[in-house]
């Protein structure tokens, strides 16, 4: 996300949890893309994650996923100390993905709150409890996808995705593969999609999506645009082979040939 925020232009820091020779390889990528890499140092190595991509398209994507490093409860405070520190001179923070072995239940909701204190908005793009707990604290931004969705609520769709959140989140983002994008935000809701010649692969999608959708917001662009700016992001990853990238020349191609239209229900 913080890679493809910056490739847009955006002055991004990535704040994760460092372990090893993996965690050292991905900060100086990141270095190397003009991304700034603070956090934590942990013990052992950052996972390393394989995606076997199958020739046959009926086959699903096989993904490996080691177990990677653990925290402490030392290591979480003094993360939310660092946390706080960074935000004293911006006004958006994306938060995504797992967390690591013995990490809080609640890790993303005590971060929220931090943030709110400093009057940061957060995006978020996770699941599973750490999701649960965070609604309970209630944030600006959410994006899941459909089987996501159904996870939560027991349906995808978003007047039930709505019912659940109970007001708790500001904008939520919907995706649905190939379908594309819904999107509610300020009572409105909308959808959104592009249509790409060819797909390298969709792996980092989602991530991609929605640093389009915080680059929208962070620049106060309308319902429509924001809509755009996610559905472009998350297309110009499928055409590149860097899972999770994106080139700024295929967002800018692809964005006025994204199509937005008013929500209908049942789709």
């Amino acid at each position: 996300m913080a890679l493809a925020l910056a490739e847009l232009g955006e002055d991004a820091r990535l704040m994760g949890l460092w372990a090893g020779n993996t965690g050292d390889w991905i900060k100086k990528a990141c270095l190397g893309k003009k991304v700034r890499s603070i956090g934590v140092e942990l013990p052992g190595n950052n996972r390393k994650c394989y995606t076997f991509l199958s020739e046959d398209p009926t086959f699903d994507n096989s993904e490996l996923l080691e177990p990677g490093p653990s925290m402490t409860s030392e290591s979480w405070e003094e993360f939310k100390i660092d946390f706080r520190k960074q935000l004293s001179n911006i006004r958006l923070a994306c938060m995504s993905g797992s967390w690591p072995q013995n990490a809080p239940h609640n890790a993303y909701s005590e971060l929220i709150e931090v943030a709110a204190e400093n009057g940061v908005r957060t995006i978020l793009d996770c699941s599973g409890i750490q999701l649960e707990e965070a609604i309970k604290t209630g944030f600006f931004g959410l994006h899941l996808n459909q089987e996501e969705a159904a996870k939560l609520c027991g349906s995808s769709r978003m007047p039930d995705l709505l019912n659940k959140l109970n007001n708790k989140v500001e904008l939520i983002a919907l995706t649905r593969g190939k379908e594309g994008l819904e999107i509610y935000y300020k009572g409105k809701i909308i959808s959104a999609n592009v249509e790409i010649d060819k797909v390298i692969s969709t792996v980092g999608s989602g991530d991609c999506l929605t640093a389009g959708i915080a680059f929208a917001v962070e620049k106060d662009l309308p319902l429509e645009d924001i809509a755009a700016y996610g559905v472009a992001c998350g297309a110009a990853n499928c055409l590149t082979e860097d899972l999770g990238m994106l080139k700024k020349e295929d967002v800018e191609r692809l964005l006025p040939l994204v199509k937005v239209k008013e929500y209908t229900d049942g789709q």
